[in-house]
């Protein structure tokens, strides 16, 4: 009667083997442009809210979920997130704000904002529209065509006007400076320094929080204060940044925005350059994921590593630009 019972064990110990490679964790990835192009029609929000949605991601941010993070505002501090606007020219700042004084008078004065170009880029803080800004194959978040635009002389749907009503919600500041080996003795990201959703889900235990739906996730590299030490640089130089398979962590979780104090996207990306952007690509065309570029967390970074605490109430209002592709904007972080 041993032997048998013997055998059973070893044939139950035989089949156990390949079922628990089965269950190890593998994320999908994108390391080329067949990869790409597959997490574009995977990931795609496109008719999830309806036909004539202009929301995307930001659908996930309920009445129940801001008031959840209402309660996040502890201490009643407010911190800006934006980066001053740049005035004059430099490596990352072809296009300026240029500000004239008016006329001064014994009753007072007037100023005069122009840019001399665009806000979007790699130095104003902004926040990118839905849908128009970017867009895939001639088309944006939820199929609006690149003809539409035309026609409409801006964005006819989905435009920034969408969340005129502001996004009020919980963020998560993902600190990349403490994950082992990301960082210089300085305490930033080099320029290239690429991010992944297996980093991401490290600096969830590290922080010792949750990404949920409805969140908006920010991610620190330490630009500015490398800015600051070593001067600007331009896009050629590159930048650090979320990878593009970022983008299966964001769908997996219910991500609303994303954020980071660059241009989000990690420069160089490691994809054909006819690609461009991936992970804008993938978050505004493809998912409705809005994009808030090169916001400045060097105070709200402090603050949180003194009172160790990642997540904050989050609060930002664009300005009401009919048609408008974007804009600048100042969110604020409320621990």
């Amino acid at each position: 009667m041993r032997i048998p019972a013997l055998g059973l064990i070893l044939f139950c110990v035989a089949v156990s083997v390949p079922y628990a490679e089965s269950k190890s964790d593998t994320h999908p990835t994108i390391a080329n442009e067949e990869d790409f192009r597959r997490a574009m029609k995977e990931l795609s929000n496109t008719g999830r809210w309806g036909a004539d949605d202009e929301l995307g991601a930001a659908n996930l941010i309920t009445p129940a979920k801001r008031k959840q993070a209402l309660a996040l505002a502890k201490e009643g501090l407010p911190i800006s997130l934006a980066h001053d606007a740049a005035q004059e020219k430099a490596a990352d700042a072809p296009f300026i704000l240029e500000r004239t004084l008016n006329d001064v008078t014994a009753t007072g004065t007037t100023d005069r904002y122009q840019y001399t170009g665009t806000y979007h880029g790699i130095v104003h803080s902004h926040l990118d529209a839905v849908n128009c800004h970017v867009m895939y194959e001639g088309k944006g978040y939820n199929g609006r065509s690149m003809e539409d635009v035309k026609a409409a002389g801006g964005c006819p749907k989905g435009n920034i006007t969408a969340l005129k009503d502001g996004v009020v919600t919980r963020a998560i500041l993902f600190d990349a400076t403490r994950l082992p080996g990301k960082a210089t003795a300085q305490g930033w990201l080099e320029p290239g320094t690429a991010i992944h959703r297996e980093d991401l889900e490290a600096m969830e235990k590290l922080e010792h929080v949750k990404v949920a739906p409805g969140d908006v996730i920010l991610l620190y590299t330490g630009r500015w204060k490398r800015r600051a030490e070593k001067g600007p640089w331009g896009r050629d130089t590159g930048f650090a940044g979320y990878h593009a398979d970022v983008a299966y962590f964001l769908k997996e979780r219910g991500v609303s925005f994303i954020g980071g104090d660059g241009p989000n996207d990690v420069m160089p990306t490691g994809l054909p350059a006819n690609i461009g952007n991936p992970l804008h690509k993938l978050a505004l065309a493809a998912m409705g994921v809005d994009i808030f570029d090169n916001l400045d967390f060097e105070r709200a970074v402090e603050h949180a590593r003194q009172v160790n605490r990642y997540e904050f109430l989050f609060s930002a209002a664009p300005l009401r630009i009919a048609l408008g592709t974007g804009s600048p904007l100042n969110p604020l972080a409320i621990f």
